[in-house]
């Protein structure tokens, strides 16, 4: 008789957290409803709406956006969680589509070549040392592998595509997310201070973005906030690196013996190849890229609220110090190998 399977104590934790902690005090009170033009309005609702338009605008960038919507979590809480979490992966392909009318396809080439023995190198590298870490630390097969495929290709993507292929439990998606979107928060606020730091030029803080970065969203965010040669360098080289959730998505299939899975395309690449294209060989589409692609910024930018407002503290805590210290440990390796390799080779 086969035996059950048994979660990590993270993994129990975080099915038994609720998604946000309603606040007491002060900040329970933006839960009460109150009546404005003959509707029900609470506070937090007012002070969400309120924070959404002000990314809308040209100040809100992607990091502050992040730290809007973190701070929205952890006081009066998110009140439209399960919406904001239906429109963020919807909302971020939608803007790296429209990210694609503002590039050249041959430029988007060049880049493509360059970073595709960085990808070859570090992806392989990462799932073999998360496989090694993961067992050091006692951590469930699984967790470890689906934290593993979000550090070495892109972030909650990978995760998602990876996931139904091992059949792994909602509870272990939460852990591998949780993880690696936390990573993603300190990724973004961190990266632009230390290109700026070590003089990184355009080109190489882009490439570094899109190798050490788990997430498109936090990559595009980063790069944005360094430059626009390093948005178009990053956006290609991580798109071009997503594209190998197919391969690894195959071969976990075979490594942990699943039969009758079905691999999830990331079609949202197509489209920006297809805008890329569009944008390089349509002449008479040109005048319309700076829009689209204004448009693709502001989305990304809204993006990145609804992710902070998504890790409240509760999440956060519930995840566990294993999975983080995993994540940790793959995500300083990466970095570090590859911002070596970026100054001695680009």
């Amino acid at each position: 008789m086969p035996r059950p399977t048994l979660l990590p104590p993270a993994a129990k934790r975080l099915a038994t957290a609720p998604v946000s902690t309603p606040p007491t005090g002060f900040f329970g009170r933006c839960h009460t409803p109150h009546l404005v033009l003959g509707h029900a309005v609470t506070g937090s609702q007012l002070v969400f709406g309120t924070l959404l338009l002000f990314c809308l605008t040209p100040w809100a960038s992607p990091p502050v956006a992040l730290a809007l919507g973190l701070l929205l979590a952890q006081t009066v809480g998110n009140p439209f969680s399960r919406h904001t979490k239906w429109f963020t992966t919807r909302l971020l392909q939608y803007s790296v589509v429209g990210l694609g009318f503002g590039m050249n396809a041959h430029a988007a080439v060049q880049a493509g070549r360059e970073g595709i023995l960085f990808t070859v190198a570090s992806i392989g590298g990462t799932l073999v040392l998360g496989y090694v870490v993961g067992r050091w630390l006692g951590l469930g097969r699984r967790v470890v592998h689906l934290i593993s495929c979000g550090t070495a290709i892109c972030g909650g993507s990978a995760i998602a595509a990876v996931g139904p292929v091992l059949r792994a439990q909602d509870e272990e998606m939460s852990v591998a997310l949780g993880t690696v979107f936390v990573l993603n928060a300190l990724a973004l606020f961190a990266f632009p201070p230390i290109g700026h730091a070590l003089a990184l030029t355009q080109h190489q803080f882009g490439l570094w973005c899109a190798i050490a970065i788990h997430d498109t969203s936090s990559v595009v965010g980063a790069a944005a906030a360094y430059g626009d040669e390093a948005l178009q360098v990053a956006t290609t080289v991580k798109l071009a690196r997503a594209l190998w959730i197919i391969p690894v998505a195959l071969g976990t299939a075979l490594a942990f013996k699943q039969k009758g899975v079905k691999v999830q395309l990331p079609y949202f690449i197509l489209g920006f190849v297809l805008a890329m294209l569009v944008n390089t060989y349509v002449p008479a589409a040109r005048p319309l890229g700076p829009a689209l692609v204004g448009l693709a910024k502001t989305g990304l930018t809204v993006t990145l609220f609804f992710i902070g407002a998504g890790l409240s503290m509760a999440v956060v805590k519930a995840v566990g110090a294993r999975p983080y210290l995993l994540g940790a440990l793959l995500w300083l390796a990466v970095s570090c190998v590859s911002l070596w390799t970026v100054l001695r080779v680009v």
